[in-house]
Protein backbone atom coordinates (compact mmCIF):
# COMPACT_ATOMS: atom_id res chain seq x y z
CA UNK A 1 0.00 0.00 0.00
CA UNK A 2 1.53 3.24 -1.09
CA UNK A 3 1.62 6.35 1.05
CA UNK A 4 -0.79 9.09 0.10
CA UNK A 5 0.74 11.98 -1.83
CA UNK A 6 0.12 15.62 -0.95
CA UNK A 7 -1.09 17.79 -3.79
CA UNK A 8 -0.21 21.49 -3.66
CA UNK A 9 -2.91 23.84 -4.85
CA UNK A 10 -2.33 25.14 -8.33
CA UNK A 11 -1.96 28.85 -9.08
CA UNK A 12 0.46 31.56 -7.99
CA UNK A 13 2.01 31.30 -4.55
CA UNK A 14 0.95 33.91 -1.97
CA UNK A 15 3.11 37.06 -1.83
CA UNK A 16 5.65 37.19 0.93
CA UNK A 17 7.31 40.55 1.54
CA UNK A 18 11.11 40.38 1.56
CA UNK A 19 12.80 40.48 4.89
CA UNK A 20 14.73 43.67 5.53
CA UNK A 21 18.47 43.24 5.42
CA UNK A 22 20.07 43.40 8.88
CA UNK A 23 22.83 45.56 7.35
CA UNK A 24 20.52 48.22 5.93
CA UNK A 25 19.88 51.30 8.08
CA UNK A 26 16.34 51.54 9.39
CA UNK A 27 14.26 53.27 12.00
CA UNK A 28 13.54 56.91 12.69
CA UNK A 29 17.17 57.97 12.35
CA UNK A 30 17.41 56.62 8.82
CA UNK A 31 14.01 58.12 8.00
CA UNK A 32 15.09 61.59 9.08
CA UNK A 33 18.34 61.34 7.12
CA UNK A 34 16.58 60.12 4.00
CA UNK A 35 13.79 62.67 4.19
CA UNK A 36 16.20 65.59 4.59
CA UNK A 37 19.01 64.23 2.46
CA UNK A 38 19.18 67.37 0.30
CA UNK A 39 19.90 69.53 3.32
CA UNK A 40 22.38 66.90 4.53
CA UNK A 41 24.22 66.97 1.19
CA UNK A 42 24.36 70.77 1.14
CA UNK A 43 25.57 70.99 4.73
CA UNK A 44 28.12 68.22 4.18
CA UNK A 45 29.46 69.94 1.06
CA UNK A 46 29.76 73.23 2.95
CA UNK A 47 31.57 71.51 5.81
CA UNK A 48 33.99 69.75 3.48
CA UNK A 49 34.66 73.03 1.66
CA UNK A 50 35.38 74.80 4.95
CA UNK A 51 37.69 72.00 6.10
CA UNK A 52 39.58 72.01 2.79
CA UNK A 53 39.92 75.80 2.92
CA UNK A 54 41.23 75.72 6.49
CA UNK A 55 43.77 73.02 5.65
CA UNK A 56 45.00 75.12 2.73
CA UNK A 57 45.19 78.25 4.93
CA UNK A 58 47.07 76.20 7.50
CA UNK A 59 49.64 75.34 4.84
CA UNK A 60 50.21 78.98 3.83
CA UNK A 61 50.10 80.22 7.43
CA UNK A 62 53.89 80.43 7.90
CA UNK A 63 54.28 82.37 4.66
CA UNK A 64 51.52 84.77 5.70
CA UNK A 65 53.09 85.18 9.12
CA UNK A 66 56.40 86.12 7.53
CA UNK A 67 54.59 88.94 5.73
CA UNK A 68 54.01 90.73 9.04
CA UNK A 69 57.39 92.37 9.41
CA UNK A 70 58.50 93.50 12.84
CA UNK A 71 55.24 92.60 14.59
CA UNK A 72 55.43 90.72 17.86
CA UNK A 73 52.35 89.30 19.58
CA UNK A 74 53.76 90.38 22.94
CA UNK A 75 54.23 94.00 21.85
CA UNK A 76 52.24 96.22 24.26
CA UNK A 77 51.98 98.94 21.62
CA UNK A 78 50.34 97.29 18.59
CA UNK A 79 49.89 100.67 16.90
CA UNK A 80 53.69 101.06 16.83
CA UNK A 81 54.15 97.62 15.32
CA UNK A 82 55.73 97.24 11.89
CA UNK A 83 53.54 97.72 8.84
CA UNK A 84 51.91 94.60 7.46
CA UNK A 85 53.24 93.87 3.99
CA UNK A 86 50.36 93.31 1.59
CA UNK A 87 51.64 90.10 0.06
CA UNK A 88 49.41 87.64 -1.75
CA UNK A 89 49.78 85.06 1.02
CA UNK A 90 48.79 87.59 3.71
CA UNK A 91 45.70 88.75 1.79
CA UNK A 92 44.55 85.21 1.01
CA UNK A 93 45.12 84.05 4.57
CA UNK A 94 43.27 86.99 6.16
CA UNK A 95 40.35 86.89 3.70
CA UNK A 96 39.96 83.10 3.76
CA UNK A 97 40.04 82.86 7.53
CA UNK A 98 37.58 85.74 7.88
CA UNK A 99 35.23 84.07 5.36
CA UNK A 100 35.27 80.70 7.13
CA UNK A 101 34.80 82.39 10.51
CA UNK A 102 31.76 84.27 9.18
CA UNK A 103 30.24 81.05 7.82
CA UNK A 104 30.65 79.29 11.17
CA UNK A 105 29.25 82.32 13.01
CA UNK A 106 26.15 82.79 10.87
CA UNK A 107 25.27 79.15 10.25
CA UNK A 108 22.76 79.64 13.08
CA UNK A 109 20.51 81.56 10.70
CA UNK A 110 20.56 78.85 8.02
CA UNK A 111 19.88 76.16 10.63
CA UNK A 112 16.97 78.11 12.12
CA UNK A 113 15.37 78.73 8.71
CA UNK A 114 15.77 75.09 7.66
CA UNK A 115 14.42 73.77 10.97
CA UNK A 116 11.37 76.03 10.82
CA UNK A 117 10.58 75.51 7.15
CA UNK A 118 11.55 71.90 6.43
CA UNK A 119 12.12 70.04 9.68
CA UNK A 120 8.71 70.72 11.26
CA UNK A 121 6.72 73.41 9.43
CA UNK A 122 6.47 71.74 6.03
CA UNK A 123 5.64 68.32 7.43
CA UNK A 124 2.83 69.71 9.54
CA UNK A 125 1.57 71.76 6.60
CA UNK A 126 1.60 68.81 4.17
CA UNK A 127 0.27 66.27 6.67
CA UNK A 128 3.28 63.95 6.43
CA UNK A 129 3.83 64.25 10.17
CA UNK A 130 0.34 62.87 10.90
CA UNK A 131 1.01 60.05 8.47
CA UNK A 132 4.14 59.14 10.40
CA UNK A 133 2.19 59.18 13.66
CA UNK A 134 -0.15 56.51 12.28
CA UNK A 135 2.82 54.17 11.69
CA UNK A 136 3.29 53.33 15.39
CA UNK A 137 5.46 56.44 15.89
CA UNK A 138 4.29 58.74 18.65
CA UNK A 139 4.47 62.53 18.14
CA UNK A 140 6.98 62.85 20.98
CA UNK A 141 9.25 60.20 19.52
CA UNK A 142 8.92 61.81 16.09
CA UNK A 143 10.03 65.21 17.40
CA UNK A 144 12.83 63.68 19.47
CA UNK A 145 14.29 62.05 16.37
CA UNK A 146 13.82 65.27 14.37
CA UNK A 147 15.90 67.18 16.90
CA UNK A 148 18.46 64.56 17.93
CA UNK A 149 19.75 63.58 14.49
CA UNK A 150 20.60 67.10 13.23
CA UNK A 151 21.84 68.08 16.71
CA UNK A 152 24.45 65.30 16.65
CA UNK A 153 25.56 66.19 13.12
CA UNK A 154 25.74 69.92 13.87
CA UNK A 155 27.71 69.35 17.05
CA UNK A 156 30.25 67.09 15.37
CA UNK A 157 30.67 69.23 12.25
CA UNK A 158 30.86 72.57 14.04
CA UNK A 159 33.34 71.21 16.58
CA UNK A 160 35.57 70.02 13.75
CA UNK A 161 35.44 73.43 12.06
CA UNK A 162 36.20 75.24 15.34
CA UNK A 163 39.20 73.03 16.21
CA UNK A 164 40.67 73.26 12.72
CA UNK A 165 40.04 77.02 12.63
CA UNK A 166 41.92 77.54 15.90
CA UNK A 167 44.80 75.46 14.60
CA UNK A 168 44.90 77.59 11.46
CA UNK A 169 44.91 80.84 13.47
CA UNK A 170 47.91 79.70 15.49
CA UNK A 171 49.80 79.04 12.26
CA UNK A 172 49.34 82.65 11.17
CA UNK A 173 49.54 85.96 13.01
CA UNK A 174 47.06 87.69 15.32
CA UNK A 175 47.26 90.81 13.16
CA UNK A 176 45.91 88.78 10.22
CA UNK A 177 43.32 86.63 12.00
CA UNK A 178 41.67 89.44 13.99
CA UNK A 179 41.30 90.18 17.68
CA UNK A 180 39.78 87.56 19.95
CA UNK A 181 36.93 89.94 20.83
CA UNK A 182 35.82 90.37 17.22
CA UNK A 183 32.34 88.87 16.85
CA UNK A 184 33.16 86.36 14.12
CA UNK A 185 36.47 85.37 15.69
CA UNK A 186 34.97 84.97 19.15
CA UNK A 187 32.02 82.84 18.07
CA UNK A 188 33.99 80.65 15.65
CA UNK A 189 36.79 79.98 18.16
CA UNK A 190 35.01 78.14 20.95
CA UNK A 191 32.06 76.05 22.13
CA UNK A 192 29.72 79.00 21.72
CA UNK A 193 29.64 78.19 17.98
CA UNK A 194 28.03 74.82 18.73
CA UNK A 195 25.63 76.43 21.20
CA UNK A 196 24.49 78.94 18.58
CA UNK A 197 23.81 76.16 16.05
CA UNK A 198 21.77 74.16 18.57
CA UNK A 199 19.82 77.26 19.60
CA UNK A 200 18.94 77.92 15.96
CA UNK A 201 17.76 74.32 15.60
CA UNK A 202 15.51 74.48 18.66
CA UNK A 203 14.08 77.91 17.80
CA UNK A 204 13.35 76.81 14.24
CA UNK A 205 11.61 73.62 15.34
CA UNK A 206 9.50 75.56 17.82
CA UNK A 207 8.52 78.11 15.16
CA UNK A 208 7.43 75.30 12.84
CA UNK A 209 5.26 73.71 15.53
CA UNK A 210 3.67 77.03 16.47
CA UNK A 211 2.86 78.25 12.95
CA UNK A 212 2.55 74.86 11.14
CA UNK A 213 3.42 76.47 7.81
CA UNK A 214 6.81 76.44 6.14
CA UNK A 215 7.33 80.04 5.02
CA UNK A 216 5.93 81.82 8.10
CA UNK A 217 7.89 79.44 10.33
CA UNK A 218 11.10 80.17 8.43
CA UNK A 219 10.58 83.92 8.81
CA UNK A 220 9.79 83.63 12.52
CA UNK A 221 12.81 81.41 13.14
CA UNK A 222 15.08 83.84 11.30
CA UNK A 223 13.75 86.75 13.34
CA UNK A 224 14.21 84.88 16.63
CA UNK A 225 17.77 83.89 15.72
CA UNK A 226 18.59 87.47 14.75
CA UNK A 227 17.28 88.90 18.03
CA UNK A 228 19.17 86.33 20.09
CA UNK A 229 22.41 86.91 18.18
CA UNK A 230 22.21 90.70 18.40
CA UNK A 231 21.33 90.80 22.10
CA UNK A 232 24.23 88.56 23.07
CA UNK A 233 26.60 90.38 20.73
CA UNK A 234 25.72 93.69 22.36
CA UNK A 235 26.04 92.53 25.96
CA UNK A 236 28.79 89.91 25.50
CA UNK A 237 31.50 91.85 27.30
CA UNK A 238 29.18 92.38 30.26
CA UNK A 239 28.77 88.66 30.88
CA UNK A 240 31.94 88.57 32.97
CA UNK A 241 33.26 91.27 35.33
CA UNK A 242 35.75 93.57 33.63
CA UNK A 243 39.02 94.67 35.17
CA UNK A 244 40.08 98.25 35.98
CA UNK A 245 43.60 99.66 35.90
CA UNK A 246 44.65 103.04 37.23
CA UNK A 247 47.73 105.22 36.97
CA UNK A 248 50.43 104.33 34.48
CA UNK A 249 49.06 100.79 34.11
CA UNK A 250 45.91 102.27 32.57
CA UNK A 251 48.02 103.79 29.78
CA UNK A 252 50.00 100.67 28.89
CA UNK A 253 47.66 97.70 28.66
CA UNK A 254 48.81 94.26 27.46
CA UNK A 255 48.47 93.38 23.81
CA UNK A 256 45.08 91.91 22.89
CA UNK A 257 43.17 93.83 25.55
CA UNK A 258 39.70 95.13 24.71
CA UNK A 259 39.27 98.61 26.19
CA UNK A 260 35.70 99.24 27.32
CA UNK A 261 36.19 102.71 28.83
CA UNK A 262 39.13 105.01 29.39
CA UNK A 263 39.22 108.25 31.32
CA UNK A 264 41.27 110.73 33.32
CA UNK A 265 40.99 112.75 36.53
CA UNK A 266 41.67 116.49 36.52
CA UNK A 267 43.39 118.48 39.25
CA UNK A 268 40.07 119.44 40.86
CA UNK A 269 38.87 115.79 40.96
CA UNK A 270 36.62 115.86 37.87
CA UNK A 271 36.45 112.53 36.02
CA UNK A 272 36.67 112.81 32.23
CA UNK A 273 35.38 109.80 30.30
CA UNK A 274 36.83 108.80 26.92
CA UNK A 275 39.87 111.00 27.46
CA UNK A 276 42.83 109.46 25.64
CA UNK A 277 45.48 111.90 26.87
CA UNK A 278 48.91 110.41 27.59
CA UNK A 279 47.94 106.98 26.22
CA UNK A 280 51.00 105.12 24.94
CA UNK A 281 53.68 107.06 26.83
CA UNK A 282 56.72 104.80 26.95
CA UNK A 283 58.67 106.25 29.87
CA UNK A 284 58.16 107.89 33.23
CA UNK A 285 59.72 111.13 31.94
CA UNK A 286 57.32 111.28 28.98
CA UNK A 287 54.39 110.55 31.29
CA UNK A 288 55.47 113.34 33.65
CA UNK A 289 55.65 115.84 30.81
CA UNK A 290 52.20 114.79 29.56
CA UNK A 291 50.64 115.09 33.03
CA UNK A 292 52.18 118.52 33.52
CA UNK A 293 51.01 119.69 30.12
CA UNK A 294 47.42 118.44 30.45
CA UNK A 295 46.89 119.13 34.15
CA UNK A 296 45.65 115.58 34.79
CA UNK A 297 46.34 113.73 38.03
CA UNK A 298 45.24 110.15 37.38
CA UNK A 299 43.95 107.77 34.69
CA UNK A 300 41.73 104.71 34.65
CA UNK A 301 40.80 102.06 32.10
CA UNK A 302 38.07 99.43 32.25
CA UNK A 303 38.92 96.48 30.01
CA UNK A 304 38.50 92.81 29.24
CA UNK A 305 41.84 90.98 29.04
CA UNK A 306 42.40 88.12 26.67
CA UNK A 307 42.55 85.80 29.69
CA UNK A 308 38.78 86.26 30.07
CA UNK A 309 38.12 84.60 26.69
CA UNK A 310 37.10 81.24 28.14
CA UNK A 311 35.08 82.80 30.96
CA UNK A 312 33.00 84.68 28.40
CA UNK A 313 32.77 81.63 26.14
CA UNK A 314 31.40 79.40 28.88
CA UNK A 315 28.91 81.95 30.19
CA UNK A 316 27.53 82.70 26.73
CA UNK A 317 27.40 79.00 25.86
CA UNK A 318 25.45 78.36 29.06
CA UNK A 319 22.93 81.06 28.18
CA UNK A 320 22.50 79.68 24.66
CA UNK A 321 22.05 76.13 25.92
CA UNK A 322 19.44 77.41 28.37
CA UNK A 323 17.57 79.04 25.47
CA UNK A 324 17.91 75.80 23.53
CA UNK A 325 16.50 73.77 26.40
CA UNK A 326 13.59 76.15 26.94
CA UNK A 327 12.73 76.17 23.23
CA UNK A 328 12.90 72.37 23.03
CA UNK A 329 10.78 71.99 26.18
CA UNK A 330 8.20 74.41 24.78
CA UNK A 331 8.12 72.46 21.51
CA UNK A 332 7.45 69.14 23.28
CA UNK A 333 4.82 70.72 25.52
CA UNK A 334 3.03 72.24 22.53
CA UNK A 335 3.17 68.93 20.66
CA UNK A 336 1.62 67.04 23.57
CA UNK A 337 -1.09 69.64 24.00
CA UNK A 338 -2.13 69.67 20.36
CA UNK A 339 -1.66 66.10 19.20
CA UNK A 340 -1.74 63.80 22.24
Amino acid sequence: MSAPTLHRPSGPSPYRPPRPSPYRPSGLTWTVLRLHRTALYVWGAALLTAVAALIWLLAIGPEARASVGGCDASDPFPMDCGTIQQTTAARIYAFGLALVSACVTFQMYAVAVWAGAALTGRELENGTARLAWTQSVTPVRWLAAKLAVPAVLLTAGTTLAVLLGNWTRRAGNAHLSGGWFNTNVFISSGPVAVAYALAGLALGALAGLVLRRALPAAAAALAAAYVLHEVLDRFRMSLWPAETATGRAALQLPHGTLVLEHGAVTGDGERLSNNMACVGTDSAAALGKCVKRTGLTDFWTTYQPESHFWHLQLVESGLLLAVTGLAAAAAFALLRRRYS
